[in-house]
C-alpha cells in the first residue's frame, strides 16, 4: 500500500519531458511563439561562459546573481550577451554605449 502511494506521488511530482522548458536560443517556445524569457537568455549566457573557460551550470547562472554578474562583467564585450547580462550591470550591459 505504501509503496503503491509513494510511486503515484512521485508520478506527480518529478515533471515528464513532455512539460520541459523548449527554448530555441534566447527565447522560450510557447504555443508555438518565441518569448524572450530570463531562462531561455541566462542557459544562453551559461553556454558562452562555458565555451570561455568558466565552470558554470545554466541552473548557477539562473540562481546566482554574484556569479553572473561576475560572467558579465568579463563577458561583456561579447554581443551575444548583451540582452542577458543587461538586467545585472549598471550601464546595462552595453559595450561602451
Amino acid at each position: 500500500m505504501h509503496n503503491r502511494l509513494l510511486f503515484s506521488f512521485m508520478a506527480f511530482v518529478i515533471p515528464s519531458p513532455a512539460f520541459a522548458i523548449t527554448c530555441h536560443g534566447n527565447y522560450q517556445v510557447v504555443n508555438g511563439q518565441e518569448i524572450s524569457t530570463p531562462y531561455c537568455r541566462d542557459n544562453v549566457l551559461a553556454e558562452i561562459a562555458r565555451q570561455s573557460g568558466f565552470d558554470v551550470s545554466n541552473s548557477t547562472m539562473r540562481h546566482n546573481p554574484s556569479r553572473k554578474e561576475e560572467i558579465c562583467r568579463y563577458l561583456q564585450s561579447d554581443i551575444r550577451v548583451d540582452t542577458a547580462c543587461a538586467e545585472v550591470l549598471p550601464d546595462g550591459g552595453g559595450r561602451g554605449r
